[in-house]
């Protein structure tokens, strides 16, 4: 558990824990679209991320069993980071979200672009 919080309610309230956030889901991909990646080139597969969030998200998703981290002793250090076997099911699990994402992307941002704009017009 990431958060540290009690028992789970249900299934998809362990699963939101696990995966909740921005960056999650898309460190999530980007370990399956890229395998096994450094750091910096995990960072630049997630643009925006800064890197103390990177380094956050990274170690709760160590801590929850999805991430494997490898350390390498050589100088300059190595460190490596994939997907656990349970990581991998946890990214087949959410491609289903992702499709609907996919289908629906035009729609959600024009509600979004709707919203803002009639919050300009009543001056908020």
């Amino acid at each position: 558990m990431a958060k540290g919080r009690g028992p789970y309610v249900c299934g998809l309230d362990a699963a939101v824990d696990v995966v909740g956030g921005k960056w999650k889901p898309l460190i999530l991909w980007a370990l399956y679209a890229g395998g096994t990646l450094r750091f910096g080139e995990l960072r630049r597969h997630v643009p925006g991320v800064s890197e103390k969030m990177l380094i956050q998200q990274l170690r709760e998703m160590e801590t929850d069993g999805i991430v494997h981290r490898e350390v390498y002793r050589e100088v300059p250090p190595k460190v490596e980071y994939s997907l656990t076997d349970l990581g991998q099911s946890l990214n087949r699990a959410l491609e289903p979200l992702g499709l609907w994402g996919d289908a629906n992307m035009e729609r959600l941002v024009a509600n979004q672009e709707a919203k803002a704009a009639a919050a300009v017009a009543r001056g908020a």
